[in-house]
C-alpha cells in the first residue's frame, strides 16, 4: 500500500482521535496489561484538542492512504518534543513510521532544532531506535484509571541532528 505525507487540516482531527484509540486498543496488548492499556486509552486527547495542538504551532504530520485518509501521524512540538507517532492497525509494519520520522526531522532542522526527544512505549522503541533514537532510560510511572494507580513504562529516547544546509521538509514522500 502506498501513503504520502502531508499536513493536518482540521477537518483530520476525528479521523485521528479514532485512529490513537484504535492503535492503543489493538496494538497495546502486545506488550502491556488490560489494566495499563484501558488507563493508557482513557488519558488520550479528543478530537479538539488536535486542533488546538495545530492552532498552537505544533506541527502536525499526517500518513495518508490513497484516498487522503489518515493512517498514521506524529505531532512535532517547537523545541523537537516528538509527542505521538501512532499508526493504525491496520496500516503497522509499512514504513510510514519511518516516513513521519524522516519528515519531523527535516522540519525540526529547518526550526534550528538539533536534538529531538520522545517517549516511546514499548511498541514504539524499535521504530524509534531504527531512527536512529537512543534510549536514555526507561521511565516507570502511574497512570490514575479508576481510582487506582496503574503502574506503566516507556522509554525517554533523543536523537542528534546534525544540521544539513539546504534540507527542509516537503510533505512529499512517498511510502510503498
Amino acid at each position: 500500500m502506498a501513503g504520502r505525507i502531508r499536513p493536518f487540516r482540521e477537518d483530520d482531527a476525528d479521523a485521528l482521535a479514532a485512529l490513537v484509540a484504535r492503535s492503543i486498543e489493538q496494538i497495546g496488548p502486545r506488550a502491556y496489561t488490560r489494566e495499563q492499556v484501558a488507563a493508557w486509552a482513557a488519558r488520550h486527547e479528543d478530537a479538539s484538542r488536535f486542533v488546538e495542538r495545530a492552532r498552537a504551532g505544533q506541527t502536525i504530520l499526517i500518513a495518508a492512504d490513497d484516498a487522503d485518509r489518515p493512517i498514521a501521524y506524529a505531532i512535532l512540538e517547537r523545541d523537537g518534543h516528538l509527542d505521538h507517532l501512532y499508526s493504525d492497525p491496520a496500516h503497522t509494519r509499512q514504513g510510514l513510521a519511518a516516513a513521519l520520522l524522516v519528515e519531523a526531522e527535516a522540519i525540526a532542522r529547518k526550526l534550528g532544532v538539533d536534538m529531538l526527544y520522545t517517549e516511546a512505549s514499548e511498541l514504539a522503541r524499535s521504530s524509534f531506535e531504527r531512527a536512529g533514537y537512543r534510549v536514555t532510560h526507561r521511565r516507570d510511572f502511574e497512570i490514575a484509571h479508576e481510582g487506582k494507580a496503574i503502574p506503566i513504562h516507556n522509554y525517554a529516547m533523543e536523537k542528534r541532528l546534525a544540521q544539513v544546509p539546504g534540507l527542509a521538509g516537503t510533505y512529499a514522500h512517498i511510502v510503498r
